[in-house]
């Protein structure tokens, strides 16, 4: 569990100093309400007159004397008591503006009249009149402050922000890391160097500074740090690259000293930053100007700086983990502040079965349970995908009643995560069903005779996700790491069998197969200005790296004449053209079992298993088909045949 955040155990006086000022600020306020309030509560209470009322009884002679302010007159007047003795009676009146000729008519009169002594505590309230408004307006503004989380964290901006694990406190080891044993064995030796480091400072070897873990989203690339802090038993510091950008220029730059000043005063230890791309990205690029005085790049500026300034063996080893290395500035991955790189890629099938067994030790399994076939079909799945996949069929068990999970459940999580939730409820008419029953199985069957298509497993026209009508699953027989061109023809041909099917049928297509086309297309794509692979243009590659486009050119393309861009066009044109013609070719050859085989799925909806091979071993190839994927060339001129449309 985390300890201590952002300051590791510091106190801070801040808050106390607020709590005076607050207190300060109470007082003053009562203060000032007690001049201003509290004398006309508890002064002499006077009878009030009417202005007129006052000048006729002066008139009258009634009127002894009278003090004049200028918003309230005071006067008495001489009377007798019960027992005949002279008395005095005070009133009060408010006189009215600009009335000149009271001093004239008082003397008159023989009133004795005159000003009203000046207050002797009125500095108070005019020195509170200055005081009390901007008290009480900071006062307000630290209430809302506080109220926001700003509080004292406000006066500690420039602090880190990093989480503290104290020593092997991540609930982590290399036990629950699986799937990817290369990345272990590099990583193990940071281990062995925290535990022992004479072992190695006495033949005169430095410990890598830094450690740059690259990979594919969801791999284990912040598990493994963890695990590496919790089997070396030291401190772990491990914060986002993106907290350290803020609004104002320099308090990421400070986060970053304190950030190391900390971890030099806990070596050995270790600093994990995760999105290292958020923070790390080429100065220079689409993100500002070149030399640009901002936030970032003087972020950049003083980590750059900060891993170069301490030694090697001093115990602080830096871990940064990023999806994006592509994007990192030369300077931030050059040796001498990230001195290794260890890729952690996407699990063969080895180390899925592997993953997949870490998180089933706390799901009770049934008997029929094969990880081994559930690793064989979930190609390209990372850890973070493995454990959905598990915790997806245990929820599929619960929601059942299940005492364990089975088999099926597996299977129907696969589809979940691959094709998203069945949705039953979402009703085709019988001319969009009929549609989508051709499509798949125009897929099914030029996938069945494509080479290194994998086998197909599934077809089915149960509404899945959020546009998928039907669907079709493919699963490879074992890990392939590289396409042949013949297997790309085969890819493209097959994405156009759902079209094709559609034309062969009714003669005329439907928006279903939208998506595919925009597969094919950037496939044959691919094909001619990345691999390279054309006869026309040959091994050129007319794309820009993926480090170029990401900087701010616009283009993917590189800049090419128009006559390069065309022939570049014709040749995608010509390569999606072909293979639908080939698609066209062999649904026209299989055209009876194109039909069987629609007409079942419509009955049952789901076809797999012993059922769907048994249709689709019938399969037969047309005479062009080999030559096709030899060359990708066709025997005839005619880019599509249109004799075959029915």
């Amino acid at each position: 569990m985390p300890v201590e955040t952002n300051n590791n155990k510091r106190k801070m006086k801040p808050p106390k100093i607020r709590q005076i000022g607050g207190s300060l600020l109470i007082l003053l306020t009562f203060v000032f309400l007690l001049n201003a309030i509290v004398p006309s509560f508890f002064g002499p209470k006077l009878p009030q007159v009417p202005y007129s009322d006052f000048i006729g009884q002066v008139q009258a002679g009634k009127v002894d004397r009278a003090v004049v302010g200028g918003d309230r007159i005071e006067y008495s007047i001489k009377t007798q008591n019960a027992d005949g003795k002279p008395a005095e009676q005070v009133f009060v009146t408010t006189p009215v503006a600009l009335d000149l000729d009271l001093p004239k008519i008082l003397r008159d009169n023989n009133v004795e009249f005159g000003a009203p002594p000046p207050n002797e505590n009125g500095w108070i309230s005019t020195l509170l009149s200055w005081v009390a408004p901007p008290l009480i307006f900071f006062g307000i503004w630290g209430f809302l402050l506080n109220r926001q989380g700003g509080g004292p964290a406000a006066l500690t901006v420039g602090k880190s922000k990093a989480r503290i694990y104290s020593e092997g406190s991540t609930g982590v080891k290399f036990l629950d890391v699986a799937g990817v044993d290369e990345a272990k064995a590099e990583l193990e030796e940071i281990v062995d160097f925290l535990k022992s480091a004479d072992k190695y400072t006495r033949l005169g070897a430095k410990i890598p500074k830094g450690v740059l873990v690259v990979g594919p989203p969801g791999t284990g690339k912040t598990l493994l740090a963890k695990a590496i802090a919790g089997e070396a038993s030291v401190p772990f510091f491990s914060i986002s690259g993106s907290e350290f950008i803020e609004l104002f220029v320099g308090v990421g730059a400070a986060r970053v000293r304190d950030l190391f000043e900390q971890a030099k005063q806990q070596a050995p230890c270790i600093v994990f930053i995760d999105e290292l791309d958020a923070l790390g990205k080429s100065r220079g690029g689409a993100g500002g100007f070149v030399g640009g005085n901002d936030e970032r790049e003087q972020t950049l500026n003083q980590l750059l700086t900060e891993m170069d300034g301490f030694d090697a063996n001093t115990g602080v080893i830096i871990i940064a983990a990023t999806n994006r290395p592509e994007v990192l500035d030369p300077a931030l991955r050059r040796p001498g502040r990230f001195d290794r790189q260890v890729v952690v890629d996407r699990p063969d099938k080895i180390g899925r079965e592997a993953i997949l067994k870490v998180h089933a030790r706390n799901v009770k399994l049934a008997e029929d349970v094969d990880l081994g076939t559930i690793a064989i079909r979930t190609p390209g799945f990372a850890g973070a995908d493995l454990a959905n996949l598990v915790n997806e069929a245990a929820l599929l068990a619960a929601r059942q009643n299940r005492q364990a999970v089975i088999m099926a459940d597996f299977n129907e999580a696969i589809e979940r995560v691959v094709a998203g939730l069945e949705k039953r409820s979402r009703v085709l008419n019988e001319t969009e069903k009929k549609t989508v029953a051709y499509h798949e199985v125009g897929h099914a069957i030029i996938g069945a005779l494509m080479p290194g298509a994998g086998k197909v497993e599934k077809i089915s026209v149960v509404p899945r996700g959020v546009g998928a009508l039907g669907y079709t699953i493919q699963m490879p027989e074992e890990d392939r790491f590289l396409m042949i061109e013949d297997e790309i023809r085969g890819r493209i041909a097959t994405l156009l069998g759902g079209r094709s099917a559609e034309e062969t049928v009714f003669g005329k297509v439907s928006t279903g197969a939208s998506d595919d086309i925009q597969k094919a297309t950037d496939l044959a794509e691919r094909y001619v200005t990345v691999y390279g692979m054309s006869d026309e243009l040959g091994p050129v590659a007319f794309e820009k790296v993926q480090q170029q486009f990401i900087e701010g050119y616009g283009n993917p393309r590189r800049s090419v004449s128009p006559k390069v861009a065309e022939e570049i066009d014709r040749e995608v044109k010509q390569i999606v053209d072909n293979a639908h013609h080939i698609a066209l070719s062999i649904l026209q050859e299989n055209r009876d079992l194109l039909e069987q085989t629609a007409e079942e799925l419509l009955q049952k909806e789901i076809l797999e298993g012993a059922a769907l091979r048994e249709h689709l071993n019938q399969a037969k190839a047309p005479a062009e088909l080999n030559e096709w994927l030899r060359t990708g060339k066709l025997s005839q001129d005619k880019p599509l045949m249109q004799t075959l449309l029915v």
